[in-house]
């Protein structure tokens, strides 16, 4: 059971709660360890569950899913937050990834792709639709402190450099490793430097950094 994935559930709707944890029952590797409310409850659920993944709505009582998500975050537990929601990307997606946020879904395509998603944020990786990549990589062109962001990025190597962008494109590290020729470990090892020369703390860092230096294609 060491690949098990613990997620809870934070959603104000008991209904809507209840139909993801039937959703997830029916998978296997998934555990569905609790349940919140509200962003507060989402918040301490995560610091006293310690689960893998942390399913978030973003309009919850008592504290939003987008302070909450930025609370966990700051928590520096290991917990992904993978936001699931009915607001469309154009509105929520750059403050959900500024917040800390591993991924983020519309509710519309939860039947389809929520388990996707919290396997990909559960493996430590960013999980975002090719339209919402898109939509990030338009906002921050407008971005103005590129030049600075841009004087961190001479500080990597060319090979960590790669490294970066297959990450903020979402490929996983065995992914990453087949097409540079390295091993996955060695991956994680670059990926490791490259977050202490940034000085960043979270897989969405990456993409948001990729993002405003230029890495990544427009797909």
């Amino acid at each position: 059971m060491a690949d098990l994935i613990r997620v809870v559930l934070a959603d104000d709707h008991a209904i809507f709660r209840a139909g993801l944890r039937a959703l997830l029952e029916l998978e296997e590797g998934v555990e569905v360890v609790g349940e919140a409310a509200t962003g507060d409850e989402a918040t301490e659920r995560a610091r006293v569950l310690r689960p893998d993944v942390v399913v978030m709505d973003l309009s919850m009582p008592e504290g939003s899913g987008l302070e909450a998500t930025r609370r966990i975050a700051a928590l520096n537990l290991g917990v992904q937050v993978l936001v699931l929601t009915v607001h469309a990307e154009e509105e929520y997606l750059v403050p959900v990834v500024d917040a800390g946020a591993s991924g983020y879904l519309t509710k519309a395509s939860a039947d389809r792709d929520l388990m996707e998603a919290i396997r990909t944020v559960a493996r430590g990786e960013v999980y975002l639709p090719a339209r919402a990549a898109t939509l990030l990589l338009q906002q921050y062109r407008t971005v103005e402190d590129s030049e600075s962001e841009e004087g961190r990025l001479r500080d990597l190597s060319s090979r960590e450099r790669e490294v970066l962008a297959l990450t903020a494109e979402g490929f996983s590290s065995s992914e990453i490793g087949e097409k540079l020729f390295i091993s996955p470990k060695t991956v994680d090892t670059y990926r490791s430097r490259i977050m202490r020369k940034l000085g960043l703390t979270h897989r969405s860092e990456l993409v948001r950094f990729a993002l405003k230096v230029g890495l990544l294609r427009d797909v």
